[in-house]
């Protein structure tokens, strides 16, 4: 399934330099923070359920093509949190729901939009230290004789991008978090 619509979008975040977007979209009375991360190959949406504890990512190839075919148990919880009750005659399509996404797609994107990490670790809470949402800095694990962690590394990807992860690894550079958001810094990795 090709979503249509993405490609403006797509195409408005790179004339920005924007790699991570943020923006709304509601289904019936579901209101869900959508991602789009145009910093990985494939490129990602992912989908959050505000205040539903529910979260999943669909990957959008180089044609903006994705599979709207759902794993079993996230079309499962998809369902439960849309209050669909089963009806053999009347399924719930993903196609669909993903359909009805595309049209409402913004056009452009606004540079107040750009995802931060701390908005999207919300939808990521198996990350290490899940708590500490705020980027504070960098670690150079070699002045200390040190390695990142796998686990780090996994959560600057998630929360920082692919450019950045594979930056860290090659360098052995840890990300650094805090829960205190008066410590959080700007991301600047020189």
């Amino acid at each position: 399934m090709i979503l249509q619509n993405l490609k403006d979008l797509h195409s408005s975040m790179g004339k920005q330099g924007i790699g991570r977007y943020r923006f709304d979209y509601k289904h019936g009375k579901v209101k869900f923070d959508i991602f789009f991360f145009i910093d990985s190959k494939p490129n990602i949406l992912l989908f959050g359920a505000c205040g539903g504890n529910f979260s999943f990512e669909i990957d959008v190839d180089e044609s903006f093509s994705i599979n709207p075919n759902l794993p079993k148990e996230t079309y499962k919880k998809l369902c439960a949190l849309l209050c669909l009750k089963f009806d053999p005659s009347n399924r719930f399509s993903p196609a669909a729901f993903f359909f009805e996404f595309d049209q409402l797609l913004p056009k452009g994107a606004s540079i107040t939009q750009i995802a931060r990490p701390e908005e999207i670790i919300v939808y990521h809470q198996s990350l290490e230290e899940a708590h500490k949402r705020w980027f504070c800095g960098w670690r150079d694990n070699n002045q200390r004789g040190q390695s990142v962690t796998s686990a780090n590394l996994e959560k600057t990807r998630k929360l920082l991008g692919e450019r950045v992860f594979q930056r860290c690894k090659l360098e052995n550079i840890s990300s650094c978090w805090t829960d205190d958001s008066s410590r959080a810094t700007e991301i600047c990795l020189t």
